[in-house]
Formats: C-alpha cells, structure tokens, sequence
C-alpha cells in the first residue's frame, strides 16, 4: 500500500518520530548517569549448535568496541531472549515462550542490510542494532495505520489525530523503543484492523496472521472477523438468503483458521524439537498430554502464570503499578455500556443499519457490503449529503423492528429521523468489537497473566486512546482529565526509560 501522506498523517508522522527520539535519548541519559542494576547483559556464551568454534580468539575481536559494548548493554529482560533466539535458534525449552518473527526479522537484517558493520561492533551488537532500527521504524508505520484506522471507526479526523499522538506517547513506550514485540505486533495488528475496514480482507487476514507470530495474543484478532461475520450471517439469514449466510460462515471460519494456523504451527515446531525422538519417561509432562501445547506450559511452568496465581499480598505494588491502565480500561467500557447500553448488551445487533454499514466491522449483511460499503468518511459524507431530510432510510434502527417488518413484509425502510446521532465517534457502534475485544484482554492480564505487564499488554488497544481524546473534549467532562492522561503517560515514559533500560523492574 502507498502511502500519500495528508497534511495530519505527516503529524502523525512527525510525532511518532519525534517520540522515538525522546525515548531514545533518554534510554542514552539514563544509562549514563545511572548504574544498571543487572549487570549482565554483556554476558553471551557461545550457541550450543556451534559445533566448531573460532579457535583464534583475535577474530572476535571488533574495531569499535566502546560502541559495541553501549549497544549491548541495551540487551535486559527479555531483549536477552530475542537476541539469543535470532543469534542461535531456540536452544532451551524456555524460549519457546518468544515468538519467531522479531527474531527472524532480527537475524535476517543483521546478516544483509546491517552486516558490513559486524567486523565494527561484533555479530551480537549488530544483531541488537537490527532490533532497535527494526521496531522503531515499525513503530512509525504502527502510528500512521492507527490514524487511518481511527478515521474510518471515529469518523472523525480531528478525533483519530488527537487519538493517534496520544498513541505516539503511550505510557508503554519503552517497549515500543526497545527490543521487544510490541511494535511488529502493533504494526501487524493495527494494519490488519485497518485493511478489514477497508474491505481489504485477504490482506487483512495475512497481517493479523502474522501478528500472532508476533505475539500469542495475536490470535485474539481472529475476534474482529467472528464479530463482523456473525452479524453478517445473521442479516442473511434474516432476509431469508440462507445459502449466502453459509458462505458468509464458511468464509469466515477459514479466515480464523488462517489466522490460528502460524500459532499452530510453531506448537507443533516446538513439539517436534522436543518430544519426538524421546522415550516416554525421557518426554517433559506436556509432550504427554492429549493437547500437547508448548506455549501454555512454559508460561505456567517457568513464570507462574495461570488463573488468579498472582494474587497474592506480595505483588501489591505490580497491581498499584498496573492500576492507572486498568482503571481507565475499566471506566471506557464502563461509560461506553452506559451511554450505548441497546448496542453493547446486544453485542451490536440493535444498532441502526446506518451504524452497521459506517461501521465497517459491522456491516449487516454481504449485499451492504458490496454495494454501499462507507468505510472512509469521505464515502460516508457524500452518501449522507445525497440524502434529503424527507428521504427514506434503509430499516435498522433496531433488531425487533427489522424482524417484524419483514415477517409483515413491510417495506424495508425507516424515516431518515430514526438515524443515530451517535454514529461518530467513541460512543459510535462501530467501535464496540474493539470494546469487547479490549475487556477480554484486560481482564486476561488483571487475572491470569503477571500483571505489571498491563501497562504494555494492553497498550496497543485504540479504544484506550480513542476513550482519551473523547475525554479531552467531551462537554460532561472536566478537562483536567485531558491534563491527568499526559501526565499519567509522560510520568511513565520517564520512569520506564529510567527503571527498564538499566535492568530495573518496571512492567
């Protein structure tokens, strides 16, 4: 995809590569002034498939080794298992817990585009270069479709940029800067998002495929097509087009499917590189079990994860440093399902038929789709300036009514007046599924997972950010709100630049 920049797109633009700068800097100021609290990182043993290594140590030396061991030293938390992976391959059961795709991203650019500058700092050093370049460049990208996927849902350009330079300056955005995967998952996801409002639904799937080669959390996107299929087959079937309501199913199963399928299949990597070739009592528990999953047994076995299993007194202050992320997730659905309560309890489907085919992940039925699909606002605009105030509507203002006017056969149009007048913006039905899908995720992380990681878990959700510039204008609310958030995400970005990249613990 092209993409020609308009005037707030190069804002966005702007501000994203103006943040990264920030973190940058400051991760450079941080390091310097203050002493790491780990220090290891510079430590690498060589891979154990390195059947024959360089006798003459004078090889390894490099010319630059003051750079090369600044670089390094960026190497903490999980940037030790990225490194490693993309340098030697899953070596230790543990691993697996990291996805491949920033490590081979990782491994691919350090061997051609940056591998004229091994004999300068060392393969290692390079190969953390690669991660940095990498994700903040990704990051950038990750900025631009987030506006673009906040125009089409909000319907609103002023909205989506405010929204957008918010996500610039996210309280997770350390992470976003550092060798970890956010920012592909970001970019993956959020790409993926704006391709299925854009009817672009092939390239769509392949992105949000990707994504959960990213993170395992990926595979939750394959959500956003269950939604919009479900509604779709039931508009269908509403209309009595049954056989259209199949393929609408079929379809959409094999897209989930496909979205699965990369998650599946470094299961089953995982499965082959460690249980087959062992005798039974060799075999680690999980190879054993009916649904051997790789994934599942190394979060609860090697880090603790698992339901409720981190309630305990100890990890009061990681609930204190995940409260700010989960109190404002918790009051965007909470004010969401107060001002919106038909749609959100329906789960969309007493929305108007107006919401449902603006809404672009709602829409109601294959036919909407295909022929009076507005998924960009400039289509929404003219085709709501084509109607006059005394023109019929397409029916939809609510689920029972569409039913009872087609079991009466009664015209399948409404007066124009019943139209929703809050079809743009956060309180606008075409932001429910990026509702539901973020209370999944939030509640993931406050009751299963260790839950400082919030902060960054849910920080590439946009209703998090689309909740916070509603915030920022809306008439029933102070402003200082507007103030709290940017103070709430400037206090973060210096803290995490400050604790993280000096091996403190932050999220």
């Amino acid at each position: 995809m092209a993409f020609t920049l308009k005037p707030q797109e190069t804002i966005v633009l702007k501000s994203a590569t103006f943040s990264r700068f920030i973190l940058l800097t400051l991760i450079l100021i941080w390091r310097t002034l203050v002493s790491p609290y780990d220090t290891s990182a510079p430590l690498n043993p060589d891979c154990l498939t390195n059947t024959n290594p360089d006798p003459d140590p004078s090889l390894r030396t490099v010319r630059w080794p003051g750079l090369s061991s600044s670089i390094e030293n960026g190497i903490v938390w999980d940037s030790v298992y990225f490194v490693r992976i993309a340098q030697c391959g899953y070596e230790y059961e543990q691993t697996y817990a990291f996805l491949p795709l920033l490590p081979v991203c990782i491994s691919f650019f350090s061997r051609t585009v940056f591998a004229p500058l091994i004999p300068l700092v060392g393969e290692r050093a390079v190969l953390a270069l690669s991660g940095y370049v990498i994700n903040n460049v990704a990051f950038v990208f990750a900025a631009l479709y987030f506006y673009r996927l906040s125009v089409i849902i909000l319907k609103d350009p002023n909205a989506a940029l405010r929204a957008s330079v918010l996500f610039c300056f996210n309280p997770a955005s350390i992470f976003y800067s550092s060798i970890y995967s956010e920012s592909l998952y970001s970019l993956l996801s959020i790409g993926g998002l704006y391709h299925l409002a854009s009817d672009r639904k092939n390239i769509a799937v392949l992105c949000l495929a990707l994504s959960g080669c990213a993170r395992s959390n990926g595979v939750l996107n394959a959500g956003y097509l269950c939604f919009q299929m479900m509604h779709q087959a039931y508009d269908a079937a509403l209309r009595k087009k049954h056989w259209l309501a199949f393929q609408i199913v079929t379809a959409g199963a094999l897209r989930g499917v496909c979205i699965f399928a990369p998650f599946i299949a470094f299961q089953a990597y995982g499965y082959y590189n460690i249980c087959l070739g062992h005798l039974s009592n060799e075999m680690r528990p999980w190879c054993k079990t009916t649904v051997p999953v790789l994934y599942n047994f190394i979060q609860g076995h090697y880090w603790g994860v698992g339901f409720l299993r981190y309630f305990q007194l100890k990890q009061l202050p990681n609930f204190l440093l995940a409260s700010p992320i989960l109190s404002m997730v918790l009051f965007s659905i909470i004010h969401y399902a107060k001002s919106r309560p038909q749609v959100f309890f329906s789960l969309g489907f007493q929305a108007t038929i107006e919401e449902k085919i603006s809404g672009c992940l709602i829409l109601s039925s294959d036919d909407f789709s295909r022929s009076d699909n507005a998924c960009t606002v400039e289509k929404s605009s003219s085709r709501m300036q084509g109607v006059s105030s005394n023109q019929n509507f397409p029916i939809g203002h609510n689920l029972k009514q569409r039913k009872k006017r087609i079991i009466e056969g009664s015209p399948d149009v409404i007066p124009l007046e019943y139209e929703s007048t809050r079809a743009h913006g956060y309180l606008s039905a075409s932001v429910l599924p990026f509702v539901l899908h973020l209370g999944f995720m939030a509640a993931t992380a406050f009751f299963v997972v260790h839950v400082q990681v919030a902060t960054r878990f849910l920080s590439a959700g946009p209703p998090l950010y689309w909740f916070s510039s509603y915030l920022m204008i809306s008439p029933t609310t102070s402003r200082k709100w507007g103030y709290m958030i940017w103070v709430y995400s400037a206090a973060y970005i210096l803290l995490g630049s400050l604790l993280f990249s000096n091996f403190y613990p932050f999220t």
